[in-house]
């Protein structure tokens, strides 16, 4: 039951404010689930519901969200059968009552000004805008920064620029209205059943933007944490995951054109020989490696070129006393809700991305828009 009173903070919200219902899949999660917890307690916007959706833990997960829910009447914990982040996802849109629902890992943290924010920015617009992201940070299993996430942001109709960029980045970074995510059908348990489970998140934004504008709040709001359990560590499964999600999203849209197909597919095929190179799957990588070799001979150049300077900086490293902050032990680095900034300079900086490409896809996003919304006036 929601009540007004957050019991921790002492605080009453705005009745008047539309209710945001804050979704938190949870497996075996009690490392990180209380620090998840208390960084949606104290979000600055008070008028949450917080529905933890155990997906059969086998762990103390739902003792440690039980406990802290006797101190905020907010949180719910729903118990389930383990069926994966997406099926637990479902669970908590299913019994959510909010105008807007907001998605949190439970080994990930928000700002405090997260879904403050990201209402401001969403709830004035018309419902042809369906949801808001914001941008992240990458923290360790200590909640400090270990570098930045990308800072590429695009606004309105994103599709097919989204299948190239991947400007969401993550599944704590959105905040969608009810209705949107209700219409586009919620998240797609088949991949976990199929044993390629991870890259939901992406098929879920991929099927909001092929229907809505998406808004962005392009700020690091949200700390997305990379640690040895989490499901992003298992490479292969990741890139895998990803050549289906685009393959399916691209067959569920026949009419995008033939240059943001390819752009797409080429796009999918590096992000997943990255993925097999890490997993060290050497047949995967080489088919992945002549797949782009098709439409873009000079990766091979700047592979070979990423190697090399890999290769100095490392030379340089063991010779230095000053070696880049993430590789040394016991530097203090900034702790995500503390400070939010890069932890050093020497953080790993992307490249450009290509003027000429984005305005390319931009074109075709802006022709999608007219054909599926003639007349919409909400950019």
């Amino acid at each position: 039951m929601l009540s007004c009173t957050d019991k921790d903070r002492g605080d009453t919200f705005n009745p008047r404010q539309p209710l945001v219902s804050v979704v938190i899949p949870a497996f075996n999660a009690s490392a990180y689930v209380e620090r998840t917890l208390q960084s949606a307690m104290r979000q600055t916007y008070t008028a949450l519901e917080i529905i933890v959706v155990n997906d059969g833990s086998t762990d103390d997960t739902a003792e440690i969200v039980e406990q802290i829910a006797m101190s905020d009447s907010r949180i719910r914990l729903l118990s389930t059968p383990n069926r994966g982040v997406a099926a637990a996802r479902n669970t908590g849109i299913e019994a959510s009552s909010g105008q807007f629902v907001a998605f949190l890992d439970a080994d990930d943290l928000w700002h405090r000004t997260k879904i403050e924010k990201q209402v401001n920015a969403l709830n004035p617009l018309s419902s042809r805008w369906g949801a808001v992201y914001a941008l992240h940070y990458v923290i360790d299993e200590d909640d400090e920064i270990i570098r930045p996430g990308s800072s590429d942001v695009a606004r309105g109709y994103i599709y097919a620029r989204h299948l190239n960029i991947k400007y969401i980045g993550n599944g704590s970074a959105l905040l969608v209205r009810r209705n949107a995510a209700v219409e586009v059908g919620g998240f797609d348990s088949s991949y976990a059943a199929a044993g390629i489970g991870g890259c939901e998140d992406l098929d879920f934004e991929l099927k909001l933007a092929a229907r809505y504008f998406i808004e962005v709040v392009p700020e690091a709001l949200v700390g997305y944490r990379k640690h040895p359990g989490g499901m992003s560590s298992n490479h292969l499964r990741m890139g895998k995951g990803a050549l289906e999600v685009v393959r399916r999203s691209l067959a569920a849209n026949p009419n995008l054109p033939q240059y943001a197909i390819r752009s797409a597919m080429d796009a999918t095929y590096k992000y997943a020989f990255w993925e097999f190179r890490q997993a060290r799957r050497s047949y995967l990588s080489l088919v992945m490696l002549l797949l782009i070799l098709r439409s873009d001979a000079s990766f091979v150049v700047l592979l070979v070129l990423d190697r090399g300077l890999r290769r100095i900086r490392r030379f340089f490293r063991l010779g230095s006393t000053t070696a880049n902050c993430q590789d040394q032990p016991g530097i203090l680095r900034p702790k995500f809700d503390d400070h939010i900034a890069p932890s050093c300079l020497e953080c790993p900086i992307e490249p450009p991305r290509s003027r000429r490409r984005l305005a390319r896809l931009a074109a075709v996003d802006a022709e999608l828009n007219s054909t599926l919304a003639p007349g919409a006036n909400g950019i």
